[in-house]
């Protein structure tokens, strides 16, 4: 029977069979060619084949995994592996915060990359925005920087209410994932997008401005969006991977001399360098992105961003 994976961790997953019943399902062998070499064989989003148990009818095992269409990964640092957050997805919500916890725009600017590098449609969701920091010029303009090279980015509140309503229209009968730091409330959105969901929502660390963990794995959730977020349309649903809060989101399969093909608005200059192809874009003369921020026509903002997260990969330092 087929069946889709909504959470599991280590060799047990709950998956969603296509006869309506949910089964704890375990990996048959214990090992899935397609998914070597990852931390973690499977993730939420998974279409799988099961095999139903005769005895107990809420377990089977899983023989299979299909093919994916995508597969949104970070590097785990502590098991020095990749890990798979989803799968299928046709958004990944990056949630950011202008203040409380706060702001870090190359969390963004990496988990970016990582999305081009994977074919999949990123959406910045600004949560919070109204908060004061939200106004200020700095936070303004890395969001229009954003918006500039084509990203969509939402400015919502989950407390007031802002842009939610934007944001379920956009994830109506589509797969999205939320990823973000821990804190920056993507358990709230997705209590207010369905009002008969109650996720558990944390506090920020009083000491360090960091947000606590309280989701701890991840999980697909079928949400029926809020009547009135929908404008008095019943029976509309989205399908949400809510994840674990990342502190530090580690690139996977991208390297230091590879990047600038994974910030969009660097691939019009690309290959036009004096040194073609090999240049690095940090000095040499006749470098075309050099010249493109000189004149304005790429921001000087994600050139930035780009040296600084080139200088990370280079040197293994991550914030």
């Amino acid at each position: 029977m087929d069946g889709l994976i909504l959470s599991g961790s280590k060799n047990v997953f709950e998956v969603e069979c296509d006869d309506g019943c949910v089964r704890s399902c375990s990996i048959k062998g214990k090992i899935l060619k397609s998914s070597e070499g990852y931390y973690n064989p499977l993730a939420p989003g998974d279409n799988v084949i099961v095999e139903l148990n005769s005895i107990e009818d809420k377990k089977g095992q899983i023989l299979d995994v299909k093919e994916r269409k995508n597969e949104f990964v970070r590097w785990n640092i502590k098991k020095k592996e990749p890990q798979l957050i989803a799968c299928n997805l046709d958004y990944l919500l990056i949630v950011t915060t202008p203040d409380e916890p706060p702001f870090r725009p190359r969390f963004i600017d990496r988990a970016l990359a990582q999305a081009e590098y994977q074919n999949i449609t990123p959406v910045i969701v600004c949560n919070k925005y109204d908060l004061p920091a939200g106004q200020s010029d700095l936070f303004q303009n890395q969001l229009e920087c954003w918006e500039n090279i084509g990203y969509k980015v939402i400015r919502s509140s989950a407390r007031t209410g802002e842009g939610i309503e934007e944001l379920a229209n956009l994830i109506e009968n589509k797969l999205c994932a939320f990823v973000g730091q821990s804190g920056v409330g993507k358990s709230s959105i997705i209590n207010v997008l369905d009002n008969t969901v109650v996720l558990k929502t944390g506090s920020l660390s009083q000491k360090y401005g960091k947000g606590c963990h309280t989701t701890t794995k991840g999980t697909l959730i079928h949400l029926q969006l809020d009547e009135a977020l929908m404008g008095g349309r019943k029976g509309c649903i989205a399908n949400i991977i809510d994840t674990p809060g990342v502190r530090r989101f580690l690139l996977h399969d991208i390297s230091a001399e590879n990047l600038a093909l994974y910030f969009r608005d660097f691939k019009p200059y690309l290959g036009k360098c004096t040194y073609g192809m090999s240049c690095s874009h940090r000095g040499e003369s006749g470098c075309a992105v050099i010249d493109a921020v000189e004149k304005g026509e790429l921001s000087a903002i994600r050139y930035e961003s780009w040296l600084r997260i080139v200088e990370e990969l280079e040197n293994n330092i991550f914030e």
